[in-house]
């Protein structure tokens, strides 16, 4: 049964982060700083892939800055997070990539079932997956949504595909 969860998982990730990837990659230049409920296009694909980075860490301890941050800012308030080049951003999706395929096959039962290692998470580790999963299609919908209404060429549904499960070139 773990190793359905952590393939299920895995596959949402994977899916998920396609989708914050199209995203991104089809973003217009002159829209990379547009603004959506506030902040810029590119700070809500920053802080969405900042969380995504941290969550997958086993803890806030174990969690380790990445060199291609931007500084400057406070990832954790939006608002004020820096972002990163589009170019930067594509690097950082592919990254979180990674991480989440490494994370999520060192999950154990006992881990899932075991503290999100985040002290203002106080639930399971397995409920942080699935509330970062839920953050990373809350984001994606804003830049897909915003994508839609700003670019012509991006208006017709089937030009920001929806991805069940799995990565998709």
């Amino acid at each position: 049964m773990i190793d359905y969860v952590r393939q299920i998982l895995a596959d949402q990730f994977e899916a998920g982060l396609c989708m914050l990837h199209q995203c991104v990659q089809k973003c217009q230049p002159q829209l990379w700083e547009g603004k959506i409920a506030g902040i810029t296009f590119r700070q809500v694909a920053y802080h969405t892939l900042f969380f995504v980075d941290l969550y997958l860490s086993p803890s806030e301890q174990a969690f380790v800055l990445r060199d291609l941050h931007a500084t400057g800012g406070d990832e954790r308030e939006p608002r004020f997070t820096p972002g990163l080049p589009q170019d930067e951003t594509l690097a950082y999706v592919s990254l979180c990539r990674q991480k989440a395929a490494q994370a999520l096959a060192a999950e154990t039962q006992e881990s899932l079932a075991g503290p999100s290692g985040f002290s203002w998470y106080p639930l399971s580790r397995g409920e942080l997956h699935l509330i970062s999963l839920r953050h990373i299609q809350h984001h994606t919908g804003q830049l897909s949504a915003y994508l839609r209404r700003c670019d012509p060429l991006l208006a017709d549904r089937s030009a920001l595909r929806w991805v069940g499960s799995g990565w998709r070139s």
